[in-house]
């Protein structure tokens, strides 16, 4: 007898990338930072006291949001820190969706938002991108017409690494009816010359909510660090109420501390990504590869039929190769592989072995 609930047992789960199986596998298939976190984080590592386990760390981490409360020019009552940006998504499906109602997203999008609203035993709605990958025109309402209570978009878009404006923010976020989430895990890598800023929104609209994660520009993905930045009405029962009790741990509270008071080191890190990514990119473009302009860590990558190898035998290829990107067996990305950006030295070692592969089958 399975004792499943129905929608549990109909649903499929999150599959997450590939981990490698050796040591000297070139992973370049989950977003991670190529540079290791700020040295201030290893000296708080090193100075934490075994007996400060002993007890329960901080039930809100108010020290944290304190401190990003400044970074982000906003107020403590703005910001709910979570275990990852994961858990800050499941709090907002269960805290402003109703079960049975509508939830709103991207098509394609973070593979995570539907497996989080199926567990709810949410309707998920899926409105494609146009062909520029862009939200279309009548995003918000169709959302409105499905009685949508929270949409998700990425932003940049993952997988394709777009940029919307603020001003598309704006708009939708005054158009739709319901709670307005933009995950902005890869934020920190858009080029600075855009004066890109969704955080300034959130004293505009009472609907908006803004995700951060510490695991990619902070290089601290194995620690599961997020929060979420809204209007304080927004964040109050997310805090008081949805949230795990104590759901931040002291280590990763103290790393979090350090990490964020340490920016600058983290800026320079995503400097050193956006160069790399141009170069890349030419390298790609070079190769014959048509490459999505992106302002993430990451590239989408097409592998055109005048190429003597499709994108499923390029990524086993550089699999059996020691290096892993992300191959998408489904509809709109199958011709794709999305590609992490890594060290100056990782990319030219990928590019040698594309060199090789695709000579090799000419």
């Amino acid at each position: 007898m399975s004792y499943e609930r129905d929608n549990i047992r109909q649903m499929t789960g999150y599959t997450s990338g590939e981990q490698p199986v050796d040591a000297s596998t070139l992973k370049l298939n989950t977003n991670e930072n190529p540079y290791p976190p700020s040295p201030q984080v290893q000296v708080r590592l090193n100075d934490l006291r075994i007996e400060s386990l002993r007890t329960y760390p901080h039930p809100t981490a108010d020290p944290l949001r304190d401190l990003l409360a400044v970074t982000h020019a906003v107020h403590r009552e703005n910001i709910v820190v979570t275990h990852g940006g994961d858990e800050a998504l499941r709090l907002a499906v269960t805290t402003y969706v109703e079960p049975g109602a509508a939830f709103g997203m991207t098509d394609p999008s973070y593979s995570l938002y539907p497996v989080l609203a199926q567990i709810h035993g949410a309707r998920v709605v899926k409105i494609a991108l146009d062909d520029n990958w862009h939200l279309p025109r009548n995003f918000a309402d169709e959302l409105n017409e499905a009685g949508a209570n929270l949409a998700c978009i990425v932003n940049p878009h993952a997988p394709s690494g777009t940029l919307t404006d603020t001003d598309r923010i704006s708009q939708l976020a005054e158009s739709l009816n319901g709670v307005l989430l933009v995950d902005e895990a890869y934020v920190d890598f858009v080029d600075p010359a855009l004066r890109y800023d969704a955080v300034r929104l959130v004293n505009a609209f009472d609907n908006l909510l803004i995700l951060r994660t510490f695991s990619k520009g902070y290089s601290l993905a194995g620690l599961r660090l997020g929060y979420l930045i809204g209007a304080a009405p927004l964040i109050e029962p997310l805090v008081q109420k949805t949230r795990d009790s104590f759901n931040i741990d002291y280590i990763s509270q103290q790393l979090g501390e350090a990490a964020i008071t340490d920016r600058a080191y983290a800026e320079q890190t995503w400097a050193n990504v956006r160069a790399a990514r141009r170069l890349l990119r030419d390298d790609l473009l070079g190769l014959g590869f048509a490459v999505n302009p992106s302002q993430s860590n990451f590239l989408l990558v097409e592998v055109p039929l005048a190429l003597p190898m499709t994108a499923e035998q390029i990524y086993l290829a550089l699999k059996d190769a020691g290096i892993l990107v992300r191959y998408f067996d489904t509809p709109l990305l199958d011709d794709k592989l999305r590609i992490t950006v890594g060290t100056e030295g990782q990319n030219r070692q990928l590019i040698n072995v594309l060199q090789t592969a695709l000579n090799n089958c000419s």
